[in-house]
């Protein structure tokens, strides 16, 4: 997965501009992001502060190891089933 230009700070600082009245095509333009960008980082950072932006990313790296060592597991698994139930 490509890794962001932005940090949890600067996207959440840039939501905080926009809150405050900057119009989104300034704040688009000013930070060289798409709107698309934008409105995905307000659907997803939207409301947070920095510590809790910063938790949600810590929280999806640790989901994302547990996701893959669960597929590790469930082949191991699957290999063992499949070698037990082969007809010697």
């Amino acid at each position: 997965m490509r890794k962001s230009r932005f940090t949890e700070e600067q996207i959440v600082a840039i939501l905080k501009e926009s809150e405050g009245g900057v119009a989104t095509s300034d704040l688009v333009r000013r930070h060289g992001i798409s709107t698309g960008t934008f409105y995905n980082w307000r659907r997803k950072y939207g409301g947070l502060d920095v510590s809790e932006a910063k938790r949600l990313k810590q929280l999806e790296d640790e989901n994302r190891r547990l996701k893959m060592i669960v597929a590790d597991l469930s082949l191991d698994n699957k290999i063992l089933k499949d070698v037990v139930s082969k007809k010697w």
